[in-house]
């Protein structure tokens, strides 16, 4: 009798992601040794220093390269010539001017926060409305036999259509503005959250949902103090792929008679050939993608600090 139970209590203090109060903190209490928090803080600003380090040569020897292509005119497979790209230096200028003005002192000098503000509404807007369906419909589904069969077939249906193929349908039925590049930044998002949802919602390990049983949780509790908490990490990928696709999909939804916003800076660059605002246009927002990604990953881990099962997303 002592051997089995001692092999419970171990195994639900082991993987309680959900902190469901029915005496797992008291066994994990019981059965670990705290380390000093004065030890972590050190080792993970080395750690820190460490990533930044080994992620400074791969863009440091992408410039180089790029300077040197535009330098000497290299000719790149499919055609493409180096020699009508703006150099780095030129795009470091414009970047700068468009920042901040009084550089170029053209229509687009100190346009950017007015820029940022309208793509970044836009960009959030759709990306949070597409949040907002897709994890409780993934959850649904990935739980429901039933749901999966009614709704798979019809989402499976829709998903490949691509989003430039739903342009002309929402200029017309929605109009031009930003309820039709939200639109499509919400049809780009939804189907990565919701597909990684499913997945990870059918994979969370069955023992999670016996050891919860065994400590008398209900069904219904289990929902939200194991199964969604344990699948996390999988919802995570999801919500990554889908904000970078979010950016994507900005580009073509404010090239449709939007005036404001990053992609209409794009097309309106393109009009007059200024190659160097194209390609400033599309490191401002690279830059935003990856400070957008960094910020979701960042307020995972500020709401999980708590739970285990979150520390090793990067």
């Amino acid at each position: 009798m002592s051997g089995p139970a001692a092999a419970g209590g171990t195994m639900a203090a082991s993987y309680s992601p959900a902190g469901d109060g029915h005496g797992i903190s008291t066994a994990v209490a019981a059965g670990a040794t705290p380390a000093p928090s004065g030890s972590k803080r050190p080792r993970r600003n080395r750690s820190g220093l460490r990533q930044v380090l080994l992620a400074l040569p791969a863009p440091i020897l992408l410039v180089l390269l790029w300077d040197l292509g535009v330098r000497q005119g290299w000719t790149l497979p499919l055609d493409i010539r180096m020699a009508q790209v703006p150099s780095p230096g030129a795009v470091a200028t414009r970047l700068a001017d468009v920042a901040v003005g009084g550089i170029i002192n053209d229509p687009f000098s100190g346009e950017l926060l007015r820029h940022t503000q309208a793509s970044v509404v836009r960009v959030f807007s759709g990306f949070g409305l597409a949040m907002l369906v897709a994890i409780p419909l993934g959850v649904l589904m990935g739980r429901s036999k039933l749901m999966s069969q009614l709704l798979e077939p019809t989402l499976n249906l829709i998903r490949p259509i691509p989003v430039t193929a739903w342009v002309p349908l929402a200029l017309i039925i929605i109009g031009i503005g930003d309820r039709s590049t939200i639109f499509l930044v919400f049809l780009s998002a939804v189907f990565p959250i919701l597909l990684n949802t499913i997945s990870a919602v059918q994979h969370v390990p069955v023992r999670l949902l016996e050891a919860a049983a065994m400590l008398g949780t209900p069904k219904v509790q289990a929902l939200y103090k194991v199964v969604i908490p344990a699948a996390v990490p999988g919802m995570i990928s999801g919500l990554r792929v889908a904000l970078g696709l979010a950016w994507v999909v900005l580009v073509v939804g404010e090239t449709t008679g939007i005036t404001v916003g990053l992609g209409a800076m794009i097309t309106e660059a393109k009009e007059v050939s200024k190659t160097d605002l194209i390609v400033a246009g599309m490191v401002f927002i690279g830059l935003l993608g990856f400070l957008s990604d960094r910020l979701l990953v960042g307020l995972v881990k500020a709401v999980s600090r708590r739970r285990p099962i979150l520390n090793n997303t990067p």
